[in-house]
């Protein structure tokens, strides 16, 4: 087995080893407005949710050599964010949209998105995403070089043939996922395990007949 200390790493390289290690990572796909009024667009993979009473999701944002990144910045300054969650027909836009764009640049304008008002918060959503959900912002934690914005979310917005009942049919919402690199995954083979509470003692956990399937 390799070992390899932290404290030996240089530059970037812990960045590179772990995000071929944390894999797949579900994207957020983050919107906001600047205090000037210009709508931003950009994905990030250190994604989750933390609470779901209340609903609330968690992404972690690096700072650049002395300065914010324009969706931390944005955060900041209004309080409000948009995730969504980006499908396989939206992989080239939503990896175009992390590129190095001045802030007075929208990129949603640069890369022909068409983006609609919400109906809580300020910042914009992307009208093609499966998955919107409107933030406001909770609490920030540093962490290192990186901070992790908390928001709770206000409003769900749910393209109609994903719901059954009040959940999300993840095979139909095929998401993208963040590899290491350029690289992304589909969902790929779906297997669907036995719940823990139906499992009597003597049985033995492992995949249901008739419920694996492909995303």
């Amino acid at each position: 087995m390799l070992e390899i200390r932290p404290a030996d790493l240089q530059g970037d390289a812990a960045y590179k080893l772990l995000c071929g290690i944390v894999v797949p990572r579900p994207i957020a796909w983050i919107s906001t407005r600047s205090a000037a009024g210009i709508s931003n667009l950009a994905p990030f993979s250190c994604f989750t949710f933390v609470s779901h009473t209340p609903p609330m999701l968690g992404v972690s944002i690096g700072r650049r050599p002395g300065s914010f990144k324009d969706t931390a910045r944005n955060i900041h300054e209004t309080q409000e964010f948009v995730v969504h969650i980006g499908d396989e027909t939206l992989l080239e836009p939503l990896h175009r949209s992390g590129g190095e764009f001045p802030p007075e640049v929208s990129e949603a304008e640069q890369l022909g998105l068409e983006l609609a008002p919400s109906k809580l918060v300020v910042p914009l959503r992307v009208t093609r995403a499966p998955v919107a959900m409107e933030c406001r912002l909770h609490k920030v934690v540093d962490f290192g070089n990186n901070q992790f914005f908390v928001g709770e979310i206000h409003l769900f917005h749910i393209r109609e043939d994903l719901a059954v009942g009040n959940k999300v049919d993840s095979g139909r919402l095929r998401p993208l996922a963040r590899l290491g690199g350029p690289n992304y995954s589909t969902l790929g083979e779906i297997i669907g395990m036995t719940p823990q509470a139906a499992q009597s003692q003597a049985a033995q956990p492992g995949p249901r007949k008739g419920v694996v399937s492909r995303g």
